[in-house]
């Protein structure tokens, strides 16, 4: 029996910069994107200046995007929710910065507390509220980019969702549709996007 092990046959392979895989300048896996929600969460500097809240809506900017998906900043003031809603075709990663959230899905309503993060595949279903005392903020990442954000109802634990395929533009009332040409803020500017609100 050879008493060598691999290591001391073979060195130690993180030296030998040829075998390595070269880092991936945008992510590609869930668990990547996952990950860069939490380093985005981790450098406050990049997004607490932009926070603003607005007593009217949900106020929303869009941080950042790359090869096929996009990077949202949110606020929520007491009471401010996204209504029951679907992303579509989009994966997401809902990271928690600052406050809580309450997230109400099929299988019941749970809290989203500070530092929480919900990964989820497509064509799931939620809603998301405000129900604290305090303000919120979270982070949402999109694969592939939002194109689409299905509004239903979100039904109670033990029944079969329903989301109807009417898409809700910019602006308008949750529970309404109407065409997919409208515009959505890029960067804090007017400009052509995806004719949906993030949540």
């Amino acid at each position: 029996m050879n008493s060598d092990s691999d290591l001391q046959i073979a060195g130690d392979l993180f030296e030998v910069e040829h075998l390595l895989l070269p880092p991936r300048r945008h992510p590609g896996t869930v668990a990547e994107f996952a990950g860069l929600a939490r380093s985005i969460a981790a450098d406050s500097s990049a997004w607490g200046h932009l926070v603003r809240y607005d007593a009217t809506t949900r106020w929303y900017h869009r941080l950042r995007t790359g090869p096929g998906y996009e990077v949202w900043l949110l606020s929520w003031l007491p009471g401010q929710g996204s209504g029951p809603h679907g992303h579509g075709r989009s994966a997401g990663v809902l990271t928690v910065l600052a406050g809580e959230l309450t997230e109400r899905t099929h299988r019941g309503e749970g809290a989203l507390a500070h530092g929480t993060q919900r990964v989820y595949p497509p064509g799931y279903a939620h809603d998301v509220v405000n129900a604290s005392l305090e303000p919120a903020v979270s982070l949402h990442v999109y694969y592939p980019g939002l194109t689409e954000m299905p509004m239903g109802t979100v039904p109670v634990a033990g029944h079969v969702a329903t989301v109807p395929a009417a898409v809700v533009p910019a602006g308008a009332k949750a529970g309404t549709s109407a065409v997919a040409s409208a515009t959505v803020p890029r960067a804090g500017r007017p400009g052509p996007g995806p004719a949906v609100l993030p949540g």
